[in-house]
């Protein structure tokens, strides 16, 4: 059976990618984050996920950024519990 795409799991790291980009542009100053591009990067983001998963993929992404940070505080600031992971 041939693979879907490039890698077999395209569609997955392209939201991974996008919500980890998203999560990255969120971090400049305000003055130097481009908002126009930020928008389409989160429809982009929208029209490929699950319904109701944007939020998942993007509180995931701020946990690799920042392994530091705290966890359940992340995914709390996303509206999730720890558990939905």
């Amino acid at each position: 059976m041939p693979r879907k795409g490039i890698t077999g799991h395209d569609d997955w790291v392209i939201t991974e990618a996008l919500a980890t980009a998203l999560i990255a542009l969120e971090q400049l100053p305000q003055m130097h984050q481009p908002a126009t591009h930020m928008d389409d990067i989160k429809k982009l983001l929208a029209a490929g996920c699950q319904s109701g998963t944007v939020n998942l993929h993007l509180a995931q992404a701020k946990c690799r950024l920042f392994p530091a940070a705290d966890r359940e505080a992340i995914y709390r600031e996303y509206g999730l519990e720890d558990g939905q992971a």
